[in-house]
């Protein structure tokens, strides 16, 4: 397991979220001012400098229920509302997103790419806005700073990582299958075509070495496929040529996305007990996520912001429908913390950890909220 996979696993989650809510925003009509606001105020609370610096500490990836918490309360960092069914469905299409994406990573360290593409889309969300510029950018330079150096080995660990955090999720999207990328049991198509990765050859030929390495005979065979060589290797600076296409925005295009549970899902709910059974690690984890819900700051809105409520469905019908239809092992109550009232979030907080408690441990367990409520207390 990597240490440093959080940063990634994050920025890459966050970057397909603002991807749908963009589309969302433009979808349902939204005032031109109301959208930008939407988005800028997300994306102010998600390049915080303060949840950053605890983000690229290194640290093992904490469990899916902390970390869909953390994008229940960024996805609500603004004057727009989502229901439940809406926040599984955009964690759904979130999550399923970036598993497609690492999944068909030429290389580990392309994984970086991606996130450089993220980024780039990011940059272009809040170009007319320098001050959050500034703060997307010096994320951009943490990351240049802290992957660039590291060794093949180390990207293996990443990608090895984030495959078993994804390993369980099966949910079906329109757009992968009506791509023919997704079977219909939410599993992906691996393609047998394309470029290979860069500083590698085309698979189809075997040579064969004497002892004194040289190159006595070549033996070729068919590949199974229809490979190619890559044109050069995308760029990891600031600003840049990707080449790779993964982690583009695929809504740029005016198109309708659904999210249904595969059969196998369904059949075999046991296999997500990881969301309900309580984490071996769940004191630093909750104290990790208690630093980053309670050190954002996040703008009231003013008396002349009204909220409205985003809709990821084609209606209100279908919402209620995907709302009655999800396994409850897959679903999440929205969790809407105010940060400036201490006590209401010290109420929030502990009734999450309580979701983390084990009964034979309830003394332990009571422990840690003590110590979770004293580290809110000096925030």
């Amino acid at each position: 397991m990597s240490l440093r996979t959080l940063p990634l696993l994050f920025i890459n989650l966050g970057g397909e979220m603002l991807y749908i809510l963009d589309q969302r925003l433009r979808a349902q009509n939204i005032p031109p001012d109301k959208a930008k606001k939407v988005m800028n105020d997300i994306i102010t609370t998600m390049f915080n400098k303060k949840f950053m610096e605890e983000l690229f500490k290194p640290q093992e990836l904490y469990s899916k229920k902390a970390l869909r918490t953390v994008f229940d309360r960024l996805a609500h960092a603004s004057i727009m509302r989502l229901n439940q069914a809406s926040m599984d469905k955009l964690y759904d299409l979130m999550t399923m997103a970036f598993k497609y994406q690492v999944l068909l990573c030429p290389r580990p360290k392309d994984i970086l790419l991606v996130t450089f593409n993220h980024m780039d889309a990011i940059k272009d969300f809040i170009r007319d806005s320098p001050s959050i510029l500034n703060q997307v950018e010096e994320t951009f330079r943490q990351l240049i700073d802290m992957y660039n150096c590291l060794p093949a080995g180390e990207f293996q660990l990443v990608r090895q990582t984030l495959l078993i955090f994804f390993q369980d999720m099966h949910i079906r999207v329109s757009i992968f299958l009506k791509d023919k990328v997704q079977n219909s049991n939410g599993r992906f198509v691996l393609p047998t075509s394309g470029p290979v990765p860069w500083g590698t050859e085309v698979p189809g030929l075997i040579r064969i070495f004497n002892f004194k390495g040289e190159e006595v005979k070549t033996v070729e065979f068919q590949n199974g496929g229809n490979y190619v060589s890559p044109l050069r290797e995308g760029s990891y600076d600031l600003f840049g040529d990707r080449v790779l296409k993964l982690g583009t925005n695929m809504y740029s295009v005016s198109r309708s996305v659904e999210t249904h549970m595969s059969g196998t899902l369904k059949s075999s709910a046991s296999h997500t007990k990881e969301n309900v059974v309580p984490n071996p690690l769940a004191k630093e984890e909750l104290n990790l996520l208690a630093q980053l819900l309670g050190g954002l700051e996040l703008k009231k809105p003013s008396s002349t912001d009204h909220s409205f409520r985003l809709n990821l469905f084609m209606n209100d019908e279908e919402e209620e429908q995907a709302a009655l239809t999800r396994p409850e092992e897959l679903s999440y109550k929205v969790i809407n913390i105010q940060a400036s009232e201490d006590q209401d979030r010290n109420k929030e907080l502990s009734r999450i950890m309580g979701e983390f408690q084990c009964e034979e441990t309830h003394v332990q367990s009571t422990s840690k909220g003590e110590d979770l409520l004293a580290l809110m207390d000096g925030l």
